[in-house]
Protein backbone atom coordinates (compact mmCIF):
# COMPACT_ATOMS: atom_id res chain seq x y z
CA UNK A 1 0.00 0.00 0.00
CA UNK A 2 2.95 2.54 0.98
CA UNK A 3 4.12 2.18 -3.27
CA UNK A 4 0.46 3.51 -4.08
CA UNK A 5 0.78 5.87 -1.93
CA UNK A 6 4.49 7.07 -3.28
CA UNK A 7 3.54 6.77 -7.05
CA UNK A 8 0.47 9.18 -6.05
CA UNK A 9 2.45 11.64 -3.91
CA UNK A 10 4.73 11.90 -7.38
CA UNK A 11 1.89 12.91 -9.43
CA UNK A 12 0.99 15.52 -6.55
CA UNK A 13 3.81 16.96 -5.13
CA UNK A 14 6.89 18.38 -7.48
CA UNK A 15 10.30 16.88 -6.66
CA UNK A 16 11.35 18.47 -3.40
CA UNK A 17 8.36 18.03 -1.78
CA UNK A 18 8.00 14.49 -2.49
CA UNK A 19 11.67 13.82 -1.65
CA UNK A 20 10.59 15.80 1.43
CA UNK A 21 7.73 13.31 2.10
CA UNK A 22 10.31 10.42 1.48
CA UNK A 23 12.66 11.72 4.37
CA UNK A 24 10.01 12.72 7.12
CA UNK A 25 8.78 8.78 6.47
CA UNK A 26 12.17 7.64 6.84
CA UNK A 27 12.90 9.85 10.69
CA UNK A 28 9.13 8.96 11.62
CA UNK A 29 9.98 5.60 11.11
CA UNK A 30 13.39 5.63 12.70
CA UNK A 31 11.77 8.09 15.63
CA UNK A 32 8.73 5.41 16.20
CA UNK A 33 11.45 2.68 16.84
CA UNK A 34 13.41 4.90 18.99
CA UNK A 35 10.25 5.94 21.24
CA UNK A 36 8.10 2.46 21.13
CA UNK A 37 5.37 4.37 18.93
CA UNK A 38 3.88 1.81 15.62
CA UNK A 39 6.90 1.87 12.82
CA UNK A 40 4.01 1.31 9.77
CA UNK A 41 1.65 4.24 11.04
CA UNK A 42 4.26 6.51 11.87
CA UNK A 43 5.89 6.11 8.08
CA UNK A 44 2.26 6.55 6.91
CA UNK A 45 1.50 9.19 8.56
CA UNK A 46 5.15 11.04 7.81
CA UNK A 47 5.08 9.94 4.30
CA UNK A 48 1.26 11.80 3.60
CA UNK A 49 1.99 14.57 6.09
CA UNK A 50 2.23 16.94 3.04
CA UNK A 51 -0.66 15.95 0.93
CA UNK A 52 -2.31 19.52 1.07
CA UNK A 53 0.73 20.73 -0.86
CA UNK A 54 -0.24 20.57 -4.17
CA UNK A 55 -2.55 23.40 -3.86
CA UNK A 56 -1.88 26.95 -3.75
CA UNK A 57 -2.49 29.35 -0.71
CA UNK A 58 -6.11 30.20 -2.99
CA UNK A 59 -6.82 26.71 -3.78
CA UNK A 60 -6.68 26.09 0.34
CA UNK A 61 -8.83 28.55 1.49
CA UNK A 62 -11.46 27.37 -1.19
CA UNK A 63 -10.48 24.09 -0.02
CA UNK A 64 -10.91 24.80 3.86
CA UNK A 65 -14.11 26.45 2.66
CA UNK A 66 -15.58 23.81 1.18
CA UNK A 67 -14.45 21.02 3.77
CA UNK A 68 -16.17 23.38 6.32
CA UNK A 69 -13.07 23.89 8.56
CA UNK A 70 -13.45 27.17 10.49
CA UNK A 71 -10.38 29.49 10.09
CA UNK A 72 -8.70 31.74 12.75
CA UNK A 73 -6.98 34.77 11.97
CA UNK A 74 -3.44 33.17 11.67
CA UNK A 75 -5.15 31.05 9.26
CA UNK A 76 -6.72 33.83 7.04
CA UNK A 77 -3.68 35.67 6.92
CA UNK A 78 -1.30 32.86 6.07
CA UNK A 79 -3.08 30.20 4.32
CA UNK A 80 0.07 28.08 3.34
CA UNK A 81 -0.76 26.55 7.01
CA UNK A 82 -3.84 25.22 5.82
CA UNK A 83 -2.14 22.79 3.91
CA UNK A 84 -1.91 20.51 7.13
CA UNK A 85 -5.54 20.50 8.44
CA UNK A 86 -6.77 20.28 4.51
CA UNK A 87 -4.50 17.83 3.87
CA UNK A 88 -5.32 15.84 6.83
CA UNK A 89 -9.33 15.54 5.88
CA UNK A 90 -8.15 14.68 2.22
CA UNK A 91 -6.23 11.63 3.32
CA UNK A 92 -9.41 10.57 4.95
CA UNK A 93 -11.88 11.23 2.65
CA UNK A 94 -9.90 10.77 -0.63
CA UNK A 95 -7.93 7.91 0.14
CA UNK A 96 -10.36 6.08 3.17
CA UNK A 97 -7.31 6.36 6.03
CA UNK A 98 -9.41 6.43 8.77
CA UNK A 99 -6.75 5.89 11.79
CA UNK A 100 -7.50 9.03 13.56
CA UNK A 101 -3.78 9.20 15.10
CA UNK A 102 -2.28 9.37 11.68
CA UNK A 103 -5.12 12.23 10.76
CA UNK A 104 -4.15 13.75 13.79
CA UNK A 105 -0.47 13.70 13.11
CA UNK A 106 -1.10 15.12 9.73
CA UNK A 107 -3.34 17.90 10.96
CA UNK A 108 -1.47 19.33 13.19
CA UNK A 109 2.60 18.53 11.98
CA UNK A 110 3.37 21.95 11.37
CA UNK A 111 2.01 24.22 14.05
CA UNK A 112 1.99 21.71 16.95
CA UNK A 113 -0.68 21.11 19.48
CA UNK A 114 -1.29 20.98 22.77
CA UNK A 115 -2.37 17.37 23.91
CA UNK A 116 -1.60 15.69 20.46
CA UNK A 117 -1.12 12.29 20.39
CA UNK A 118 3.06 10.35 20.62
CA UNK A 119 2.49 9.77 16.91
CA UNK A 120 2.06 13.52 16.13
CA UNK A 121 5.21 14.35 18.16
CA UNK A 122 7.04 11.64 16.01
CA UNK A 123 5.66 13.50 12.81
CA UNK A 124 6.14 17.17 13.85
CA UNK A 125 9.60 16.53 14.50
CA UNK A 126 10.67 14.26 12.06
CA UNK A 127 9.43 17.09 9.28
CA UNK A 128 11.91 19.08 11.12
CA UNK A 129 14.38 17.29 11.18
CA UNK A 130 14.45 14.74 7.79
CA UNK A 131 17.38 14.06 6.20
CA UNK A 132 16.95 16.76 3.37
CA UNK A 133 16.47 19.38 5.98
CA UNK A 134 19.48 21.85 6.08
CA UNK A 135 19.49 24.75 8.51
CA UNK A 136 21.36 25.92 11.10
CA UNK A 137 21.20 23.88 14.41
CA UNK A 138 19.41 21.15 12.42
CA UNK A 139 22.15 19.11 13.60
CA UNK A 140 22.06 19.93 17.96
CA UNK A 141 17.92 19.43 16.90
CA UNK A 142 18.48 15.74 15.41
CA UNK A 143 20.81 14.91 18.32
CA UNK A 144 19.16 15.74 20.68
CA UNK A 145 15.60 13.81 19.19
CA UNK A 146 17.82 10.84 20.09
CA UNK A 147 17.77 11.46 23.43
CA UNK A 148 14.67 13.55 24.60
CA UNK A 149 11.89 14.00 22.49
CA UNK A 150 9.94 16.56 24.49
CA UNK A 151 13.62 18.61 24.52
CA UNK A 152 14.33 18.22 20.58
CA UNK A 153 10.20 18.90 20.13
CA UNK A 154 11.11 22.18 22.21
CA UNK A 155 14.05 23.56 20.28
CA UNK A 156 12.18 23.33 17.61
CA UNK A 157 9.46 25.45 18.13
CA UNK A 158 12.10 27.68 19.95
CA UNK A 159 13.59 27.99 16.09
CA UNK A 160 10.42 28.73 14.50
CA UNK A 161 8.93 30.67 16.73
CA UNK A 162 11.82 32.78 16.24
CA UNK A 163 11.95 32.79 12.69
CA UNK A 164 8.58 33.50 12.23
CA UNK A 165 8.93 36.82 14.63
CA UNK A 166 12.34 37.94 13.03
CA UNK A 167 9.99 37.75 10.18
CA UNK A 168 7.23 39.90 11.73
CA UNK A 169 4.96 36.95 10.61
CA UNK A 170 1.91 35.77 13.15
CA UNK A 171 2.43 33.06 15.54
CA UNK A 172 -0.15 30.32 15.55
CA UNK A 173 -1.05 29.77 18.98
CA UNK A 174 -1.35 26.22 18.53
CA UNK A 175 2.74 26.17 18.55
CA UNK A 176 2.55 28.35 21.74
CA UNK A 177 0.11 26.30 23.64
CA UNK A 178 2.14 22.85 22.90
CA UNK A 179 5.77 25.20 23.65
CA UNK A 180 4.09 25.98 26.87
CA UNK A 181 3.06 22.34 27.84
CA UNK A 182 6.21 20.75 26.98
CA UNK A 183 7.95 23.08 29.59
CA UNK A 184 5.44 22.35 32.49
CA UNK A 185 6.03 19.06 31.40
CA UNK A 186 9.64 19.30 31.27
CA UNK A 187 9.71 21.02 34.84
CA UNK A 188 7.24 18.52 36.79
CA UNK A 189 9.68 16.01 35.42
CA UNK A 190 12.32 17.70 37.01
CA UNK A 191 10.32 17.62 40.23
CA UNK A 192 9.65 14.40 40.27
CA UNK A 193 5.98 15.25 39.37
CA UNK A 194 3.71 13.12 37.13
CA UNK A 195 2.09 14.99 34.19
Amino acid sequence: MGEDYRELLKQVLNEERYLHSLGVKKASGELACLYGADKARAEKAGLLHDYGKQFSEEELLVKSRELGLRLDIVEENNPELLHASVGALLVKTELGIEDEDIIEAISCHTTGKAGMGRLACLVFLADFIEENRSFPGVEEIRELALKDLDKAILRALDQTINYVVKRGRLLHPDSINLRNEIIVKMANRNRGVSS
